[in-house]
């Protein structure tokens, strides 16, 4: 599942960071991941917007920041859509807010900027040349996007207006799904049904696309956000690499079910997950739950 040629509607299928240095990012990053970087921006231009690779495959990008936003390094997640254009509509008729109006963006496609009622900010893709992530799921790649909510019901009522997702309790926890997407997955990678059902998952898995999260007491001031997981083959060792290149590790690494994962602040503060599947853990916790 580790090749993605295309998406649906609805799927997040893209991330980048903005930062105020992104040569020092690129190094960061390199280092960290192994990733490969091409700045894809015009001669001349302002800015950079550097597009990392894994054996070739576009997996994450780097960027400047833009005009008129907080100088303040992000990682940021992008959704597929067929219109930018018809999805401002959708968001202001939620209660959402347009950041930053659709634009092209050359012929790779077309973008815009939201933030739903609470604030958190997401961004749109309308597929040109480039669809998204080419490779996903596999240690360097994108694993998992997350909304981090203080008020879960709205943004039920949000992401449902404007994306038709619903919801999945999964282990205690709340995910995000779309109805057909396991369809579209299945369809892509034939058996993947059954691989899901072999790992003991929640029915109704295959469908997911992201997760929501509750922002609990102890963060005090945080805002409403979205988050990036990156897959990894050993969390404990990405943690002390990060330390070692600069970064902070904001959460040591802990076990969850299904996952070991690490919490990770870049030099310049954009923070980010890395997990590593952990199949055995999360049949431990179904266990426990039938046992309960």
């Amino acid at each position: 599942m580790a090749e993605r040629e295309r998406y649906i509607p609805g799927v997040p299928c893209w991330v980048d960071t903005r930062q105020p240095d992104p040569q020092a990012a690129v190094a960061f990053y390199q280092s960290l991941f192994g990733w490969e970087f091409e700045d894809v921006m015009p001669p001349g231009s302002r800015g950079s917007y550097y597009v990392a690779r894994l054996r070739g495959g576009d997996v994450a990008a780097v960027g400047s920041l833009t005009d008129g936003a907080p100088a303040q390094a992000t990682w940021h997640t992008y959704i597929y859509v067929l219109s930018a254009d018809e999805t401002v509509s959708r968001v202001q008729e939620a209660g959402g807010r347009t950041l930053r109006e659709p634009l092209d963006v050359n012929e790779a496609g077309r973008m815009a900027v939201f933030a739903d009622r609470e604030g958190a900010a997401f961004s749109v893709w309308q597929p040109g040349t480039r669809r998204g992530a080419q490779i996903v799921n596999e240690p360097g790649t994108v694993n998992f996007n997350g909304l981090n909510t203080r008020d879960a019901e709205a943004a039920k009522r949000f992401y449902g207006s404007v994306f038709g997702w619903r919801t999945l309790q999964i282990d205690g926890a709340e995910m995000w799904t779309l109805p057909g997407y396991g369809d579209h997955l299945e369809g892509l990678n034939p058996g993947l049904r059954e691989q899901i059902a072999e790992y003991g998952a929640t029915p109704g898995f295959e469908d997911v696309v992201a997760s929501i999260s509750p922002i609990g007491d102890d963060q005090k001031g945080a805002p409403a956000h979205w988050d990036v997981t990156f897959g990894t083959d050993d969390a404990d060792a990405v943690a002390d690499r990060a330390a070692e290149l600069g970064g902070r590790v904001l959460a040591p690494p802990f076990d969850a079910p299904w996952v070991r994962m690490t919490v990770i602040a870049d030099p310049q503060g954009a923070t980010f997950m890395a997990s590593k599947f952990v199949p055995e853990s999360g049949a431990r916790s179904e266990s426990a739950d039938r046992a309960a």
